[in-house]
């Protein structure tokens, strides 16, 4: 449903003053809950370039110009602190991101459509439109998805495709409230959103940004290289404003890491580093960096993966568990992904009782107490029809 179509919903306003930013947060802070979205661009810079803030209350939708000349988002960060007004996004990490960085915390308190939308049955990560055509009927246009934001002025096009997303976001978070209540879950959506009121969540530690790089090895001085090389990486990256990949690629990381180059020369010959790069003040830090690595004492390089994990699962005993997952999970219509990952399972062939987040809450019940029995052997699985069926097995 295109914004103009809603009865008693204007056309989207655009917003490019602070006085009319102020007037309009002044007018959603006595709603219940504003559906918000953004547009940025982040494919030349590590941070997000913020470009456009959707806002969607019940009466008017407005489109934020966050690259306005003079426009001071301070209204939008007291409605986004105003814990009176639920946020809602869908998908939210993005965004949130982004408002951490400018606001230094995140709305109070959020409602992220895609998680709820796991809970109720929709599956793992269910798109927007996919969220939109089931729940409500509507069709969204994604004509200007890859539209440059940044650039100005903005076409009243780009402005409708802007403000349709947070239009439809109300719908659908409606419609989801009213399933969630139904099937008594809007706790259960509670418990998942606090890691994401976490501002934490949303700050890239460098210390640990070689974890992203997955590096298979047991070679306590190789990691403690990467970790150093990806940790500087991710600051240089920071401190110029470029992606981090644009600076060096992940697989020239790991190899510089595995080579360990000791002058100008070794370093030029990994992949990827040209000779001017490796003679400039990047390389010369690289090499420094380097170099304090390689002095490190053995006590303080990371362990390797192997000293980290328990112990090798039983494949078979993790498949049946993961059979169970997927089967209680179509009994109770929630999204697996959402109740025990891969390594939750294998810590649970492993463990008496693993500290995961199926052994507690309500994934407790839907899983983890099942989950427990299978191991104990009091509960079998067998099949009924085309469902997996559990078995009470006497002992």
């Amino acid at each position: 449903m295109p914004p103009s179509s809603r009865p008693g919903h204007p056309p989207p306003a655009l917003i490019t003053t602070t006085d009319a930013l102020a007037a309009l947060c002044q007018r959603l802070r006595v709603e219940t809950f504003v559906t918000v979205d953004t547009e940025f661009m982040r494919e030349r810079t590590y941070w997000p370039e913020l470009c456009v803030v959707q806002l969607g209350g019940v009466h008017e939708t407005a489109v934020i110009d966050a690259l306005a000349a003079g426009l001071d988002m301070t209204p939008m960060q007291e409605l986004f602190a105003d814990t009176s007004v639920t946020k809602v996004f869908h998908a939210a990490r993005q965004d949130i991101e982004i408002f951490v960085l400018k606001f230094g915390d995140v709305p109070r308190p959020m409602f992220d459509t895609q998680v709820a939308a796991m809970v109720a049955g929709f599956g793992d990560q269910v798109g927007y439109e996919a969220l939109v055509s089931g729940l409500t009927g509507g069709a969204i246009d994604k004509t200007h998805r890859f539209s440059d934001w940044a650039a100005r002025p903005l076409s009243a096009a780009q402005i409708a495709y802007a403000a349709a997303d947070v239009t439809h976001l109300r719908d659908v978070y409606e419609a989801l409230c009213a399933r969630l209540a139904a099937d008594k879950r809007l706790d259960w959506v509670k418990e998942e959103m606090a890691v994401l009121h976490e501002p934490s969540t949303y700050r890239v530690d460098p210390e640990t940004a070689f974890e992203r790089l997955r590096p298979r090895s047991n070679n306590r001085r190789f990691l403690g290289q990467l970790q150093a090389l990806a940790a500087w990486r991710e600051r240089e990256a920071q401190r110029v404003n470029i992606p981090r990949q644009r600076l060096v690629k992940d697989e020239a990381l790991l190899e510089i890491a595995a080579t360990a180059p000791a002058n100008t020369e070794e370093l030029a010959r990994a992949r990827g580093i040209t000779k001017g790069f490796a003679e400039g003040k990047s390389g010369q830090a690289m090499l420094a960096v380097i170099e304090a690595a390689r002095s490190l004492p053995e006590d303080l390089l990371p362990l390797p993966p192997a000293a980290r994990d328990t112990p090798k699962p039983s494949a078979a005993l993790v498949s049946l568990l993961k059979v169970l997952l997927a089967a209680k999970c179509e009994q109770h219509h929630v999204a697996p992904k959402l109740v025990a990952n891969s390594d939750d399972i294998d810590r649970l062939a492993v463990e008496d009782r693993p500290d995961v987040p199926a052994m507690h809450g309500w994934r407790l019940d839907v899983y983890g107490n099942d989950a427990l029995a299978l191991k104990r052997g009091e509960i079998a699985l067998g099949v009924d029809g085309r469902r997996i069926k559990l078995i009470s097995v006497g002992r």
